[in-house]
């Protein structure tokens, strides 16, 4: 395909919009948007919108949350100077009814003119960033529409940009013709469509027939972004073959390059990532990139397409709550791995390593044992987005859980079938069922799970979901011929190195106490966050010397801690710890049996050959 014909097809496709409870009446009659920024320096873009009214007064809303992050944001907080006008160009009242709503009188005109800026400077893939190079423009903190229900209407963006910006990139459809003009179909989509404004560096290739985009903000000469699409593309391939097709007509990666955030956002036709411009510079830095490009993609079905029946038609003014964030997004955190591996960019040594990261996660989190991972979903809106000091001991993350959860379920089913059949034919079993409109309870996916494996897994499910009991990774151990590393203590070795169990900051020269987990030495003995460490023994500490001080006590030895709490100076009486081994690496048992050997490809996947070189 050539670069003229490439891009034409880019243009091409429609989204389809989100499913609603009911057939949602259409509208033709869009409201156009013109985004403009005159000092974009000053992190404000201005937007003029052309709204259908025909009727005395009108009522428009902005959404106070985006899906994929699951937190009432408060988006209205950087909209200001909220105007109206008629046709006649004379002035409209209009007036704020709720924290994101705003009224607006027409006078019966059959449409009107409403203007308002936006400021935008938070740089996360869920929010704005304005400045004199480019903008990312999020859908939801952005754009104000009409406050109606059971109406689906398209919604037109036209981008005016500053004369050295020369490129816009997103997944909405082109208007034909027009220069940095798009149409949605309806909000949703909207809603699920970022905007890359600015001069990013445009790597395009094709996967399936289907044309694909990897937009570099802030390549700069540093990462490697040809090398990076031709990865992702693999990825992408990757993805194709294990779901059987691409649910889309094309899809665009915007990838912001700098060192100031991270992280990753799913839509439906595109992803936000957000990464270091050093990423391609080292193998580990470029293993990581790739597994999040890995993870973010795979959302396209699980979650975009594939998604629980309380994730759509979306409520944009208060929290949707759902108990299977486990499945949506820990289920992506598993196959963010094996899809990586399975594509021949990771090693299988690093592949393993991934998942042995999650159970250490998990496993060393004093929360496990508080939280349930059904909970930790219905909480998210609470919890996961607003973590603090005592986080670490009061809940689990259902990324983590869910990844962990994930690998113990496709042992127990490969196990149950003597390998004919694994978690990947539930994924692929689910989406030919529940994808689009209709959606899943999490009684259906558990059934699907139920018929894939063979039997019913009803005991098993209530511990792992709703209960904080250990999970049994003996199962997918066996199967797999893998075990977790042993401690090597070597004869006639010291009793170890010692332990406070603090998590500390240096803060401008002082050691200040940043989190105390439970069971460590730290929490037994009171010390708290926020304390300023002084001295042991009264001896003073320097904020880069803990680790040398304790190295000069034994495990067991009873100490006082000097710390400054609140300016008072307080004396704690501690019992020094042995710092934990590491006793969650896994590794290929060293005795593994031929059958084990063979389980453990397949899992990878046997058409791999490449030993994932990235």
């Amino acid at each position: 395909m050539t670069r003229t014909a490439l891009m034409a097809a880019l243009a091409a496709v429609v989204l389809t919009p989100s499913p609603t409870a009911a057939q949602p009446r259409m509208s033709s009659e869009p409201i156009t948007y013109t985004l403009r920024f005159p000092a974009p320096e000053t992190h404000y873009v201005e937007v003029e919108a052309s709204v259908p009214a025909g009727k005395p007064s009108i009522e428009l809303m902005m959404a106070v949350w985006t899906p994929g992050s699951y937190l009432v944001r408060e988006y209205e907080r950087h909209v200001e100077q909220v105007a109206a006008k008629g046709p006649d160009g004379a002035a409209l009242a209009v007036t704020k009814t709720q924290k994101n709503r705003w009224r607006v009188e027409t006078k019966g005109a059959p449409r009107v003119t409403v203007t308002y800026k936006v400021y935008g400077r938070e740089m996360t893939v869920r929010t704005n960033w304005i400045e004199s190079r480019f903008a990312l423009l999020n859908g939801a903190p952005t754009f104000l529409t009409l406050a109606e229900r059971g109406v689906t209407r398209p919604h037109v963006v036209a981008l005016s940009l500053p004369a050295a910006w020369k490129t816009s990139v997103t997944s909405l459809a082109p208007v034909a013709g027009e220069a940095h003009r798009y149409q949605a179909a309806s909000y949703d989509e909207l809603v699920d469509s970022p905007i890359l404004a600015g001069n990013p560096t445009v790597h395009r290739f094709e996967v399936g027939g289907k044309p694909h985009v990897l937009a570099n903000e802030g390549e700069a000469g540093v990462f490697d972004g040809k090398r990076a699409a031709a990865d992702v593309a693999k990825i992408v391939a990757e993805h194709e073959r294990f779901w059987g097709g691409l649910p889309y007509e094309r899809y665009a990666f915007i990838n912001l390059l700098n060192e100031s955030g991270g992280g990753g956002l799913e839509h439906k036709d595109s992803t936000v990532l957000m990464a270091s411009r050093w990423a391609t510079g080292t193998r580990r830095a470029y293993a990581t990139w790739l597994t999040l490009a890995s993870h973010e993609h795979f959302h396209a079905w699980n979650v975009k397409r594939l998604r629980p029946v309380e994730l759509g038609p979306f409520d944009y003014e208060r929290e949707n709550p759902t108990t299977s964030l486990w499945i949506v997004e820990g289920f992506t955190a598993y196959y963010e791995h094996l899809m990586a591996r399975r594509a021949g960019l990771t090693t299988d040594a690093e592949m393993i390593d991934g998942i042995a990261s999650d159970i250490r996660d998990l496993q060393t989190t004093p929360g496990r044992l508080t939280q349930p991972v059904e909970t930790a979903s219905l909480d998210a809106w609470i919890k996961y987005y607003r973590a603090d000091e005592n986080t670490p001991n009061s809940a689990i993350s259902y990324y983590t859980k869910g990844a962990v959860i994930a690998f113990v379920l496709d042992g127990r089913i490969r196990k149950a079938t003597n390998g004919a059949k694994s978690l990947d034919d539930v994924m692929r079993l689910a989406y030919s069922r529940y994808a689009g409109e209709k959606g899943f309870t999490e009684a259906e996916f558990k059934g699907v799970v139920h018929e894939v494996a063979g039997g019913d897994f009803g005991a098993w499910w209530l511990s792992v979901l709703q209960t904080t009991e250990e999970l049994n990774y003996d199962e997918a151990l066996e199967w797999l011929g893998l075990r977790f590393k042993p401690v090597d203590r070597a004869p006639g070795a010291g009793p170890g190195k010692a332990w406070l169990g603090a998590t500390t900051k240096n803060d401008g020269g002082r050691l200040v106490v940043t989190q105390v987990r439970r069971g460590t030495p730290a929490h037994q003995a009171g010390v708290n966050v926020d304390d300023e460490i002084l001295a042991i023994d009264d001896f003073r500490v320097r904020a880069d010397a803990l680790d040398r001080r304790l190295e000069q006590y034994a495990p067991g030895r009873a100490v006082t801690v000097l710390v400054a709490r609140r300016d008072e100076l307080v004396r704690i009486p501690v019992t020094l710890g042995r710092e934990p081994s590491d006793t969650w690496r896994l590794e290929p048992r060293p005795d593994a049996t031929p059958e084990q050997h063979a389980h453990r490809k397949a899992w990878m996947g046997e058409s791999s050959t490449s030993s994932g070189t990235p």
